[in-house]
């Protein structure tokens, strides 16, 4: 494996959407809704302005949940059913290339203009409330900052996973969205159904065990238990226990959920 090849495809990957203004489009969005959660959050209980970080980072949680992870799938779900539609897979892999390079190329270039664009719009908002947040609260949120992108590579890895699985774009978009709407909205809707259809008897304990299969619930409790307060809000002190409040190691299980899907999509892209 050569990374100078690597490297080749993944800085023109990263071009190909400065070129297009996707990443300028992207922070530009992360700016204005993160604006508007921090300045307009608490509107419904009759204030407006900046509160406190722990409120600005629990608002802005469920923002990143809905909102990274979409825009990772539809980023990445074309990185090589796109290619081979357009005609170019065979001709790119007829160059001095191995599929694996090729796929690691692909994915580099991807995270880097999804990265740039997630510290560019988040670190803009920090800027505009520095002389508002403490060294504490900076720090607090440039943790936030980075579990963002954490979460963002995650589902990007699933992106280009289910870009090597598919043989057409239209399925391939299909099934990314299917896998937002499986991640987002219903894998906790049936854990909660099947705690409330037992009556809490089945699955009370392994609740927060199997929240760790969904890369969204790990960036939840990454940020719900980084402050007292925020944790305090989600009220999820009593669901995850103290073992699995720990930052490295849902650090480690988000890395898992980055590696896992390219290890899959390498194997399956072989010849």
């Amino acid at each position: 494996m050569e990374f100078q090849q690597i490297f080749t495809i993944a800085g023109k990957e990263f071009r190909d959407r400065m070129r297009n203004r996707w990443v300028l489009a992207v922070a530009l969005v992360f700016t204005v809704f993160s604006l508007a959660i921090a300045y307009f959050g608490g509107a419904q209980q009759g204030t407006v302005g900046f509160r406190s970080i722990e409120f600005t980072i629990a608002s802005l949680v469920s923002l990143v949940i809905y909102l990274i992870p979409l825009i990772a799938l539809l980023l990445g779900f074309d990185a090589i059913v796109g290619e081979r539609e357009r005609g170019s897979l065979d001709l790119l892999l007829s160059l001095p290339i191995t599929r694996l390079e090729l796929l690691l190329g692909k994915y580099l270039g991807l995270a880097a203009a999804l990265t740039l664009s997630t510290l560019a719009g988040f670190g803009l908002v920090a800027v505009l409330l520095v002389r508002q947040l403490s060294w504490a609260g900076l720090f607090h949120y440039g943790g936030f900052m980075f579990s963002s992108v954490l979460l963002g590579l995650a589902f990007l890895s699933m992106a280009v996973l289910l870009s090597v699985l598919t043989q057409e774009r239209t399925r391939a978009s299909g099934l990314a969205i299917a896998a937002w709407f499986f991640f987002v909205l219903v894998f906790d809707l049936l854990l909660l159904g099947t705690l409330v259809a037992t009556g809490g008897s089945h699955g009370g304990e392994a609740m927060a065990y199997l929240l760790l299969l969904n890369p969204a619930d790990v960036f939840r409790i990454l940020n719900v238990f980084s402050l007292e307060d925020v944790r305090t809000l989600y009220g999820l002190t009593s669901i995850v226990p103290p073992a699995l409040a720990k930052p490295w190691l849902m650090g480690s299980v988000m890395a898992a959920w980055i590696v896992a899907p390219l290890v899959l999509a390498s194997w399956r892209f072989k010849p």
